[in-house]
């Protein structure tokens, strides 16, 4: 089992630090000042949205504020926590494939999941529930 958690809120924490710096941002401004890639990107606004720490206005600027991204992130968070429950270990690119969602989709809701501490990566890199 690898520590997801350490990665994705050190992610967070670099865009919360970068938009408390610089205000609202939009995603390539953020993904090229934090330095972090599109993945991790999403993860770490899975992450913050779940915090309530991060809006999103006129869906293409970031900024802290409570979250208006519960709704949307947290609907799909809900969907892959469902996958996992059935399907058990399950890699990327099935959950992709049986929640209907985007990579960057699934993967905010991969690091709302990963910040309730309700899911892993296994060695084989599939994810799990705790």
């Amino acid at each position: 089992m690898r520590d997801i958690s350490t990665k994705y809120g050190e992610s967070a924490g670099k865009i919360w630090v970068t938009l408390n710096d610089k205000g609202c941002l939009r995603q390539e401004e953020i993904i090229i000042t934090t330095k972090i890639n599109e993945e991790d990107f999403h993860i770490a606004v899975g992450w913050l949205a779940r915090e309530n720490k991060i809006s999103r206005e006129n869906e293409d600027c970031f900024k802290l504020d409570n979250t208006n991204l519960e709704n949307e992130i947290g609907s799909h968070a809900g969907k892959i926590w469902k996958i996992l429950d059935i399907w058990g270990d399950v890699d990327f690119k099935t959950i992709k494939r049986l929640s209907g969602l985007n990579d960057s989709h699934v993967n905010a809701a991969i690091g709302w999941l990963a910040r309730e501490n309700k899911i892993f990566v296994n060695e084989k890199n599939r994810y799990n529930l705790k």
